[in-house]
């Protein structure tokens, strides 16, 4: 059974099946962007390396930069967001997830953090 993994960067990766992971952002970062108002996703079949800037998220408070938590092939992406953004804040780990990559190196899930790791991590920055 797959378990999510987390980025510094608060992003999280869960892998579907095989080799195919979704990802997306986590509650906290989706509560420090307050309401989100709009969502560039990566084109399919985009080459993305881990860390890599591969979408954009954007609130009443600021945008930011969504980083791939691993490498791969871009294979999918969350078409509802272009018309119903707010689902990443009522849904951050569910139906607001940002885009599907076919993992290059599933290896790197190990460089991730598992939940209790990323719970710590959350911690340390208050």
């Amino acid at each position: 059974m797959s378990e999510f993994r987390y980025s510094e960067d608060h992003e999280w990766i869960i892998v579907d099946a095989d080799s195919n992971a979704t990802v997306g952002i986590t509650d906290h970062a989706q509560e420090q962007l307050g309401d989100i108002v709009y969502v560039e996703l990566p084109e399919v079949g985009l080459e993305i390396e881990q860390g890599d800037d591969v979408a954009v998220v954007e609130s009443v408070k600021a945008a930011a930069d969504v980083k791939t938590p691993a490498s791969g092939t871009v294979s999918e992406v969350n078409d509802q967001l272009a018309d119903q953004p707010d689902l990443v804040n009522r849904e951050p780990t569910g139906e607001g997830w940002f885009f599907r990559v076919e993992l290059s190196d599933p290896s790197e899930l190990d460089t991730l953090m598992n939940e209790d790791e990323y719970a710590a991590f959350v911690k340390s920055l208050e």
